[in-house]
């Protein structure tokens, strides 16, 4: 079996603040956001709880590059902290760096605040700390309940509004499987397409049918719409099904287009009886193979 090497030395170190040098400029407007005050309510409260990551040290002048945690590390700096736990990347490329870290995910966001929660921590204190609304962590914490969890294995990497958790919770275990792994798919874990294909469920796949109302949208349009993506669904499984095949029929044919066009006698013959063709051929040969 291959080792995984890892990216980062595997424990913290305390590096003092003179010594760490961010890599980008703040913006001006940084300290008047809601993620600063988040982030520096939570370490007033609490105390840091994500190290900083940093580059290796530079052998000459003992400084380590910030590649991650730019506002922590300010905040440090005006609350008069000395120094900052650090954990320090193994290689110094940041861009290798950057391909390797996601954001706090929204069910991660979720697993968070229950163990801090489990763990003893009160709302009221936790609110405080992540300069939230008590009601607000009350939601985020609840935010799984009525979900099933293939939907919210689906979900677990994705950064969404817990809007979609609403519309989600409307329809039943199955068809939020089915939802998620759609706009996992799609790319569009958005609020506006939970709410499209809720509209688009059939009653029978619904927890309270009689309850789903959309503004605007008449009952014969509502199952119309609910028709439509049904066979829409349908559709993309089979496209899924099929995409690998029909990716490799479409690289073979370009490849033999191109080879074709290589003869001159074909070339020429295509450009005097057939010069609509010919172009279309010559516009396959020269696309990008990424966009078969």
């Amino acid at each position: 079996m291959t080792g995984v090497s890892l990216g980062f030395l595997p424990k913290p170190i305390s590096v003092p603040l003179a010594n760490l040098l961010p890599s980008r400029l703040s913006p001006p407007n940084l300290a008047t956001s809601q993620k600063y005050k988040q982030i520096r309510a939570s370490i007033e409260e609490i105390g840091m709880i994500e190290p900083l990551s940093v580059g290796p040290v530079d052998r000459h002048t003992g400084r380590h590059i910030v590649l991650d945690g730019h506002t922590r590390l300010l905040i440090l700096r005006e609350l008069s902290h000395a120094e900052a736990p650090c954990l320090v990347a193994i290689d110094d490329e940041s861009y290798t760096y950057n391909n390797r870290v996601n954001g706090l995910s929204t069910v991660q966001e979720h697993m968070m605040i229950r163990r801090a929660i489990d763990r003893g921590l009160p709302p009221d204190r936790l609110a405080l700390a992540l300069h939230l609304d008590p009601i607000r962590i009350t939601r985020k914490l609840n935010q799984l309940d009525g979900i099933c969890p293939e939907a919210i294995d689906l979900l677990k990497d994705q950064q969404f509004s817990t809007e979609v958790f609403v519309a989600l919770r409307r329809m039943k275990p199955t068809r939020q499987a089915e939802c998620a792994e759609l706009m996992v798919s799609a790319n569009n874990v958005s609020v506006v397409y939970a709410r499209a294909l809720l509209s688009g469920t059939p009653p029978e796949r619904l927890v309270a049918p009689k309850n789903v109302r959309i503004k605007g949208v008449s009952q014969e349009q509502l199952g119309r719409m609910q028709k439509e993506m049904t066979g829409l669904h349908d559709q993309y499984k089979i496209a899924e099904q099929t995409y690998a095949e029909d990716t490799l029929d479409l690289v073979l044919a370009r490849g033999y287009l191109t080879k074709l066009l290589d003869n001159e006698l074909v070339f020429r013959y295509l450009e005097k009886h057939h010069p609509e063709v010919l172009e279309q051929f010559v516009s396959i040969g020269r696309s990008n193979g990424s966009d078969a």
